[in-house]
């Protein structure tokens, strides 16, 4: 894979991403939503298009072997990501309980965040 190829396939992804939820909505009987979902998923695949030509940190992010400040940036933007997603889905875990519900699904979100980040330490301490 070129580097522009792989330029184009992170806004391709988020378009067909868009596409995808338009579908699942539409079929779901929430066209508006679908709708909207896709509008704001495609926007984010414009911006990701533009920023392609002139940001040197996107460019750098999407080089099939990015140097090791772009490797870096890329740990640490996963590593944050995987952070917001687990404190987001514990929270609304805590908040559906105190709601009188089970939790699910959060609680798998959850369960499944533990035992990767688990499985991963692991799995990284023994190739270091």
């Amino acid at each position: 894979m070129t580097s522009n190829t792989a330029r184009r396939s992170v806004p391709g992804f988020f378009l067909a991403l868009g596409g995808a939820c338009l579908v699942a909505a539409t079929v779901g009987g929430h066209l508006a939503l679908g709708l909207v979902t896709f509008g704001i998923l495609a926007v984010c695949s414009l911006a990701l298009v533009l920023l392609g030509r002139r940001s040197e940190t996107y460019q750098g992010l999407t080089e099939k072997e990015p140097d090791e400040r772009f490797a870096r940036i890329a740990g640490r933007a996963w590593a944050g990501t995987g952070v917001v997603l687990t404190v987001g889905n514990l929270s609304a875990f805590i908040g559906d309980l105190a709601s009188g519900r089970s939790g699910d699904p959060y609680f798998w979100f959850v369960a499944t965040a533990a035992i990767t980040y688990i499985a991963f330490v692991a799995f990284w301490s023994r190739l270091t």
